[in-house]
């Protein structure tokens, strides 16, 4: 599918078996693209769903966006991502930052959503300067990116690739009010919003990944929620896709 506008901007939307009764929507983190899922994840949830993909604001193949990285707009993208595709209910599966996504439109708009599964999200009541936790994230992910990209999928990412993930994260920490933003959604991940997420909810974390705490937070305070630990750190949809993908054919599926 090509560029599609989603709220006045062209967002890059990739649908796989949109014949598929069901449908599960997949939404990457902050500094990565649906590439996090394409070459491995997606392709075995189609074998079941109607799955779609799509870039975030900014992101991969969308429209670079200086504005509007609250949990609040991201949300609305979905549920107008979900219009324009015709979709009334989904489940989602959310990758870091998008399992933050995922969680806020569960509690807004628990009539759109059926299942939740999350994918080592950290949570947002981080102590410290709101840009240092960034840069910490995304430099986990530039960090291992190489490595961990190349071994699942056997492809290595070039110098014009990783220049582009560079000048992302510039992009969004120092032009874009990413920063901003995430400061207003600071509290968003109290233990009284949490308790307002209803629907199942799984919980996938790396055991070497710093957000583990996070994930044993969200359990603690996610009512329907189950937590399970693989091998990894918060590059584990990628250093350990296999697990992903057993674990979420078993949440969804069966």
């Amino acid at each position: 599918m090509p560029l599609i506008p989603i709220n006045n901007k062209k967002v890059f939307v990739l649908e796989l078996n949109p014949e598929a009764s069901e449908a599960i929507v997949l939404i990457h983190g902050m500094f990565t693209n649906m590439s996090i899922f394409y070459f491995n994840i997606a392709p075995k949830l189609a074998e079941k769903y109607h799955v779609v993909l799509y870039d975030l604001r900014s992101h991969g193949m969308s429209e670079k966006v200086d504005h509007g990285y609250s949990l609040k707009a991201l949300s609305q993208d979905l549920l107008d991502l979900m219009d324009v595709l015709n979709l009334s209910k989904v489940d989602l599966v959310g990758y870091s930052f998008g399992g933050l996504i995922s969680l806020y439109t569960a509690i807004h708009f628990p009539e759109k959503i059926k299942k939740i599964a999350i994918i080592d999200t950290p949570t947002t009541n981080k102590d410290g300067d709101i840009e240092n936790i960034l840069e910490k994230y995304a430099d986990v992910y530039l960090g291992n990116y190489v490595g961990d990209y190349t071994a699942s999928t056997n492809i290595i990412p070039n110098n014009k690739q990783l220049q582009k993930s560079k000048k992302l994260f510039d992009y969004l920490l120092y032009t874009s009010s990413l920063p901003q933003d995430s400061v207003l959604d600071k509290n968003f991940s109290s233990k009284e919003n949490m308790n307002l997420v209803k629907h199942e909810t799984l919980l996938l974390y790396g055991n070497k990944s710093d957000c583990l705490p996070d994930g044993e937070f969200l359990n603690a305070h996610i009512p329907n929620s189950i937590l399970q630990v693989g091998e990894g750190d918060h590059n584990i949809p990628i250093q350990n896709f296999e697990w992903i993908i057993e674990k979420l054919h078993t949440f969804f599926i069966i």
